[in-house]
């Protein structure tokens, strides 16, 4: 019995860094590196990556899938080469038929992506076949491609933002009182009248007869007389005469807090009749005035949609173009700030004069 020929699986990854991570899953599982293989355009999707030295770059990507696939099938090798212009890796492994079908659970598990449903995609948006001459997307057109691919799965969610005033207290220092005790010696002076005894001795001169009380006194005596002062008593008697008492009033008082609180407002903006037919419209001019250009109909499709959108803003209602092309040039850029106005002015312009009537 001979040996079993090996088979091939490609997938699709949104981008590079995706892309490795499905190889490193592929190798985890056994897959040997050898037989796997990874591809991109070096303008989108090998951004901010070293280049792989087995890697060619934009214009051998056709070659690579004709060889895939074979030449059985060149529509479906144009696919997925279109999908590589557009910024998408592609991932093959070859392999022994026994690892083909453990290499398509790895892949998926990983976010392969359906390259049926994805051409479909491109379809809706002018897509026909591949075209080997087409200049690959930029970084941003491939970003933005795939933003547009996310929003159409999960739906874009747009948030309603509002600020809420929440108004609080916090204790702060306002003042206070520092109160000192201290003793301070002050001279004084009163009067006070004190007393005084003197002893005074008087002789007076007598002639009469010596009494019986007399007779007793003829003896030896003494009489002794004392004399008293009075003199100032100084006392120092502590008593309060004041008292200071320290304590803390509260009162309660209301303040008005003034403030501007922020939120967004979404508006949903029904078209009117005949707006269905704008894109259609848009991608007419496209054909007649930057087909021939090089220039992708995406990059300018979001001129064509801002111009038909700001026309009805209630700002430049029944104004000209002339008039308001300054404020919209300001207002563009800032939110594109990548694109170029002379390029784009056109489209805007086609767009606002197809949502005013004057095409």
């Amino acid at each position: 019995m001979g040996q079993a020929e090996n088979l091939t699986v490609v997938g699709i990854f949104d981008d590079y860094k995706t892309a490795e991570r499905a190889v490193h899953d592929l190798m985890q599982a056994g897959i040997p590196r050898d037989s796997i293989e990874i591809k991109s355009n070096f303008m989108t999707g090998a951004a901010g990556r070293a280049a792989h030295p087995d890697e060619t770059q934009e214009g051998g990507i056709s070659g690579f899938f004709h060889r895939l696939f074979g030449g059985n099938d060149d529509e479906y090798a144009g696919h997925y080469a279109e999908a590589v212009r557009r910024g998408n890796a592609v991932v093959s492994v070859t392999a022994e038929p026994n690892m083909i079908d453990q290499a398509v659970e790895v892949m998926n598990q990983d976010g392969a992506i359906d390259i049926d449903r994805r051409v479909a995609s491109f379809r809706q948006g002018g897509y026909e076949r591949h075209d080997p001459n087409a200049p690959s997307y930029s970084l941003d057109e491939a970003a933005r491609e795939r933003e547009q691919y996310r929003n159409a799965e999960t739906g874009t969610s747009i948030p309603v933002i509002k600020e809420e005033l929440q108004v609080g207290k916090r204790v702060v220092r306002r003042g206070g009182v520092r109160i000192f005790s201290r003793v301070v010696e002050e001279p004084v002076e009163q009067s006070v009248d004190l007393r005084e005894e003197h002893v005074r001795v008087e002789r007076r001169p007598a002639n009469r007869p010596v009494e019986s009380r007399d007779t007793e006194r003829m003896r030896e005596q003494s009489v002794v007389v004392t004399e008293m002062a009075e003199v100032p008593v100084v006392q120092k008697r502590a008593h309060v005469r004041e008292e200071v008492v320290v304590g803390k009033e509260t009162t309660q008082r209301t303040e008005k807090v003034h403030e501007t609180l922020r939120h967004t407002e979404v508006e949903v903006e029904n078209i009117e009749a005949g707006g269905a037919d704008s894109s259609a419209d848009f991608r007419r001019d496209y054909e007649s005035r930057y087909a021939s250009t090089g220039v992708p109909y995406e990059t300018l499709e979001p001129a064509y949609d801002y111009g038909y959108r700001i026309a009805g803003d209630p700002r430049y209602k029944g104004r000209n173009w002339t008039d308001v092309e300054e404020d919209l040039k300001t207002d563009y850029l800032r939110n594109q700030p990548n694109s170029s106005w002379d390029r784009v002015k056109g489209a805007v312009r086609y767009g606002w004069e197809k949502m005013t009537g004057k095409r």
